[in-house]
């Protein structure tokens, strides 16, 4: 085995028995024939965001220079690589008047994102990506290339959605856009040593009450390195945020978020009317490799106390930096072609993301305060998130109810016998198909 580059996340060795540069689906298909005659089991990494854990033997698919992107303005919908990134979705649709259901970072993989369901800036509005998906391409165990649509192949087309990465390898698919070219968005931030961002948690949950599905927003909580490289008004401090995207009037989304500024001093405010590819700084996540580990809670609701408590967990005091994300689900996220895909936990209030740093820890003791976190929550957990289990592959509970788990599982049965891609849900790890 051969060590080669993780990716954008650096926190797990990847030392496959073979690497394929894949240039197109041709190739793919080569790959997917060869790890089968061979016994090797099949990884697939785009640009690493979300690899679920180490990559030792088979065969690990680059799909990176898959990174096509065709819009057609007039169907509004985009045809995109393996390798493609949302942002190069964005930047291709925004002549158009029109935006994909990408996420808040750009160098995420728009395909791999969109087969864990994709929860985007939008998504109260719009759904999940997955619920926009109009046809797939993908290599499946046997080798052969299948295009998917709800016509033909339509246990495939609802599996891959939703299901993630072991129905096979996707090498591209087509996706609707939506007519969004400006946003009311950005973010306000407190000092989360003052009082304010426990304040926050208090009253986020009921704010949220009160919104149209017009605006997704979400809280983040995290101490900031004391380091020239953050911005010197949050620098060394502990900060909690929360971010706003809101497609209606400027106006509109001043009134909406009104009773946030209430809450007391903040330490900077970046709310504003912005074209639609600003968007990544609403949430500014890092754009460089670093090693991590993360997972991700969907949560029936949220009460403050238990929110609260989250917060003394995870803060200042707590043994290792952690970053925290609560967003507010609901809307066509809950609503939207609800029985028509493998995107599981509509019903879901809240998901509750946590992620932490590798650099001067390990996942043992991460995984501790994770355990704590979720005991905290246990009353309203209803599952995990599959897009958020960073580096956590090799925990599969959870990530599906058991209905949709026992249909995942008879889809792999009959395309992949061979467990090239890592098995049946819910046993064995996730074939680390990295964003």
């Amino acid at each position: 085995m051969t060590a080669v580059p993780s990716g954008f996340q650096t926190g797990f060795p990847v030392r496959p028995d073979l690497v394929v540069e894949a240039a197109g689906a041709g190739d793919v298909r080569d790959a997917v024939a060869r790890a089968a005659s061979g016994g090797l089991r099949v990884a697939v990494r785009a640009t690493g965001h979300g690899l679920a854990g180490p990559v030792e033997g088979g065969v690990l698919i680059d799909t990176r220079r898959m990174d096509s992107v065709q819009i057609d303005p007039v169907r509004r919908t985009a045809a995109i690589g393996a390798g493609t990134t949302w942002g190069q979705v964005v930047e291709a649709a925004a002549p158009h008047g029109l935006a994909p259901l990408n996420g808040s970072a750009p160098g995420v993989g728009a395909v791999s994102y969109t087969l864990g369901g994709g929860l985007g800036i939008l998504g109260r509005e719009f759904g999940y990506a997955a619920d926009h998906v109009r046809s797939l391409d993908v290599v499946t165990g046997d080798g052969v290339l299948r295009h998917v649509t709800p016509e033909d192949e339509p246990d495939l087309f609802w599996g891959l959605r939703g299901g993630g990465h072991r129905l096979g390898v996707v090498t591209g698919l087509e996706t609707g856009l939506v007519p969004v070219a400006r946003l009311y968005g950005g973010s306000i931030a407190f000092d989360g040593d003052g009082g304010a961002g426990a304040e926050v948690l208090r009253r986020y949950p009921e704010w949220t009450r009160t919104l149209p599905d017009a605006l997704t927003s979400s809280v983040a909580a995290l101490v900031y390195p004391d380091v020239p490289q953050v911005p010197e008004a949050v620098r060394g401090r502990y900060v909690v945020s929360v971010r706003v995207a809101y497609t209606g009037s400027a106006a509109g989304g001043e009134r909406l978020v009104a009773p946030l500024r209430a809450i007391g001093p903040v330490l900077a405010d970046s709310l504003r009317e912005m074209p639609y590819t600003q968007s990544p700084g609403i949430h500014n996540d890092p754009p460089f490799p670093h090693a991590y580990y993360g997972d991700g809670l969907m949560l029936s609701g949220l009460d403050p106390e238990r929110a609260v408590r989250v917060l003394e967990l995870t803060g200042r005091e707590a043994p290792m930096m952690t970053v925290v994300q609560l967003n507010h689900l609901g809307g066509a996220l809950a609503t939207a072609q609800a029985a028509e895909n493998a995107v599981p936990y509509r019903e879901a209030g809240f998901l509750l993301r946590l992620l932490s740093p590798l650099d001067s820890t390990d996942v043992a003791a991460v995984r501790a305060l994770y355990e704590e976190v979720a005991g905290v929550l246990a009353p309203l957990v209803v599952g995990r998130s599959l897009n958020f289990s960073f580096g956590g592959g090799d925990r599969t509970d959870g990530f599906h109810g058991r209905r949709t788990r026992e249909r995942l599982a008879g889809l792999v049965s009959r395309h992949d016998p061979a467990s090239l891609f890592g098995g049946a849900y819910g046993s064995g790890g996730i074939s680390p198909g990295g964003r």
